[in-house]
């Protein structure tokens, strides 16, 4: 049970990572951004936090008794690839206008996903609503970013 939850937890994470090496942030400072833009240090304490709900989030669904686990797992992992070459298209090649839509289709597959956990266990799609607030977030921080650049 607590190797399965450290794996569960362990993937987001990995592919978070792998994410960071397709699209580095080391030019975030060269980047126009909006004045609420959090600082460079607030992304990674911010990550790793959803990365940790994403991982006992998908945990809990895939510990259920439910035959729909398998597809709501599928948006989970959708959405988890889509996160992480959202780097590659913003930070290396900065396809600003392209991001926007990106992470705007991000945001649709995991409010999908997190009607699927709802359907689920509620408590599992509770634990992703800070990661679909974040999208939020930084979508309009993207979009912003394609104005100002």
């Amino acid at each position: 049970m607590i190797k399965e939850l450290i794996i569960s937890i362990l993937i987001p994470n990995l592919i978070g990572f792998i994410g960071n090496l397709l699209g580095s942030p080391s030019n975030f400072n060269e980047i126009v951004k909006p004045d609420f833009t959090p600082s460079k240090g607030v992304f990674p304490v911010v990550w790793i936090t959803l990365y940790i709900l994403m991982g006992i989030s998908a945990y809990i669904i895939y510990k259920s008794n439910d035959v729909n686990k398998k597809d709501a797992l599928k948006y989970y992992f959708i959405q988890l690839i889509l996160n992480a070459l959202f780097n590659l298209f913003f930070f290396n090649l900065k396809w600003y206008l392209f991001s926007f839509i990106w992470i705007f289709i991000l945001l649709i597959v995991v409010i999908i996903m997190i009607y699927k956990f709802f359907k689920i266990n509620n408590i599992s799609a509770y634990l992703q609503v800070p990661y679909v607030l974040w999208i939020i977030f930084a979508s309009i921080i993207t979009y912003y970013v394609y104005l100002l650049n």
